[in-house]
């Protein structure tokens, strides 16, 4: 027998509360009997009462690129962050940027980061970003070396609650990395940069040797820059291409 929408509403928000990470509407039918199983739309609705329920409360209902998930609203993270005693870990503004370059410029090389900075780029900003699944390599760059070229993953959206990368802030609008973090947050819980030290933040094996004119050399803005189709998730790890 096929559930009625306050039934179905019930089971989805108890599935969305115990599963721990987004669900699509595949994921959601796939929780019933197909003889039971409610349609696409019905789901659907079942979502958006969900969301309106959740008007007003301390959770809300999100649509990352992953699917659906129920999670602490944004604002009151000062105070649920007190819930751990461990210190957030905090990362150096060589990240952000590093990150930022990927995000907008993707597919890139370290070649491509460092010749838009101005300044190497650590080994452990990229063996760090790659650890947390938030870049992977998408293919090598048919030139002298074939140089890795890396572009943003699904865990990377899902960690700034974005569906697609049409949601990240236009670059025509960013001036500055100050602007960028304010768009994604990145100035809040373990994005934050730790101002009171060096470059080291990440690991204390993270290095980077900046130059004073290149610590002030301008990130490319140029709306048009290159962007990797959202097609890329469709698959976590899709082979490998030549560019």
């Amino acid at each position: 027998m096929i559930p009625d929408i306050q039934q179905l509403k019930r089971i989805v928000e108890a599935a969305l509360m115990a599963v721990g990470r987004p669900l699509t509407l595949q994921h959601i039918a796939e929780l019933f009997d197909p003889e039971e199983r409610p349609t696409t739309g019905d789901i659907q609705d079942a979502l958006n009462a969900i969301k309106q329920d959740c008007d007003g409360r301390g959770f809300e209902l999100k649509v990352v690129a992953s699917g659906y998930r129920l999670q602490v609203c944004d604002d009151l993270a000062p105070w649920v962050g007190r819930l751990w005693e461990e210190k957030p870990q905090r990362y150096s503004r060589a990240m952000l940027e590093t990150l930022a370059l990927i995000a907008y410029r993707q597919p890139i090389t370290r070649g491509d980061i460092e010749d838009i900075r101005g300044v190497a780029v650590s080994s452990q900003i990229i063996k760090t970003m790659l650890e947390r699944e938030w870049v992977r390599v998408v293919g090598h760059k048919d030139v002298p070396g074939r140089p890795a070229m890396y572009a943003t993953t699904r865990k990377f959206l899902d960690y700034f609650n974005l569906r697609n990368l049409d949601e990240l802030p236009s670059l025509a609008e960013i001036t500055d990395l100050d602007t960028l973090n304010g768009e994604l947050e990145l100035n809040t819980g373990e994005f934050a940069e730790d101002t009171s030290s060096s470059d080291n933040d990440i690991a204390e094996t993270e290095t980077e040797t900046e130059t004073e004119s290149g610590s002030e050399q301008e990130v490319n803005t140029d709306s048009s820059s290159e962007r990797i189709d959202d097609q890329v998730y469709d698959q976590d790890y899709p082979p490998e291409t030549n560019f």
